[in-house]
């Protein structure tokens, strides 16, 4: 790619907008323009706007230090200087809604990590390897909004990324029942140890919303599209529970999963193995070799061992095997706020750069 695309992160300053600013560091297609925030960091440089609240493990990039911090409600403004966005802003659903959909109305296509949009019937929520299909709907979503290159795209829910992929790629078994325990990192609340000093040597078994995301957002991603619209599968049903556990950073889940065609072991293990996707395919900068990676020790995969594979945008499976009540069971994990969240993001945006529906305004 030539010029490089010219890139605005709306909700800057928080930990999923430091997430982008982090892995966009160099990026091959991708710049880093604009950052916006809430009106009380617009004005500041984006170091004096983060302040001590940087939360990366590496350091903040020179090239945004002295970015002025724009005022995130003054959509035209940021708009015209950018060729996309990537939205991770803290407000309310409606407020989200609301100010996604204006900046996509200036012709800004936006790639949100947010929840706000997941049940839009024509926004797609997308995991670039499981469902690019979906984004074919972004056209009728476009007529609704009387946009030419105005869109806004999703993705799901950091939480069901370290067991969806997993039960994806054996689809062709027609998965009937899906049991799931996830045990989910403190950086999934925006929080490190030093803002949640509580969390340490504690498990707290609620997390707001999040069993309902869990077992409903995979049944989205294996709907189709039909007159414009994303029409959600009927099936596996899925029940879950979210418990919030005292790690860093790396969501894991715990699968008990039955079959209507009851594959082998073998047969699992090299569905998982073989798997690829578009990214895969295309083979796009952010995009992991491997997807799915299985391990045959039965102490992994670990949170502080593994949630890096792939760079944190691949999923790791261990402990296969039959079950007493369930055909299987089976445990898997992924880096929530890489995979799950800002990396998620970039992948789709490399994706619908690949596919030309990002393209530069000028």
């Amino acid at each position: 790619m030539g010029n490089k695309l010219q890139v605005g992160i709306l909700g800057a300053t928080g930990m999923v907008g430091q997430r982008f600013i982090s892995l966009l560091e160099n990026h091959p297609w991708f710049e880093v323009k604009v950052v916006a925030a809430s009106p009380r960091s617009a004005g500041k440089t984006y170091e004096e706007a983060v302040g001590g609240r940087w939360k990366m493990d590496t350091p903040m990039p020179e090239a945004v230090k002295n970015l002025i911090v724009r005022n995130v409600n003054e959509v035209e403004a940021v708009s015209k200087d950018v060729d996309f966005v990537f939205s991770a802003v803290d407000m309310s659903k409606d407020e989200i809604r609301a100010i996604e959909e204006a900046y996509a109305k200036t012709e800004t296509p936006v790639v949100s990590n947010n929840s706000a949009h997941r049940w839009t019937p024509d926004v797609p929520m997308v995991v670039p390897e499981l469902n690019p299909e979906h984004l074919e709907v972004i056209a009728d979503q476009k007529k609704r909004l009387g946009t030419t290159r105005g869109f806004i795209v999703v993705k799901p829910n950091c939480s069901i990324q370290s067991y969806t992929p997993a039960l994806h790629a054996l689809r062709k078994f027609e998965p009937t029942q899906v049991v799931a325990t996830t045990y989910q990192a403190i950086s999934g609340a925006g929080k490190t140890f030093k803002d949640w000093p509580e969390m340490i040597d504690n498990v707290i078994p609620y997390i707001g919303g999040e069993e309902e995301k869990s077992e409903q957002e995979p049944l989205r991603i294996w709907g189709h599209v039909e007159n414009g619209q994303i029409v959600k599968a009927t099936a596996p049903q899925i029940t879950c529970q979210c418990l919030r556990v005292p790690v860093s950073n790396g969501h894991t889940a715990a699968v008990f999963v039955n079959f209507k065609k009851k594959p082998t072991k073998e047969e699992i293990l090299q569905c998982w193995a073989d798997f690829k996707g578009l990214p895969q395919e295309l083979e796009l900068p952010s995009a992991p070799k491997q997807f799915i990676k299985y391990f045959e020790e039965d102490n992994r995969p670990q949170a502080a061992l593994d949630r890096n594979y792939e760079k944190g945008m691949g999923v790791c499976i261990g402990r296969l095997r039959e079950d007493t009540l369930f055909d299987y069971k089976f445990v898997g994990l992924s880096h929530n706020t890489l995979r799950g969240a800002a990396g998620g993001a970039v992948l789709i945006a490399e994706l619908l750069t690949a596919q030309k529906y990002i393209t530069a305004k000028n």
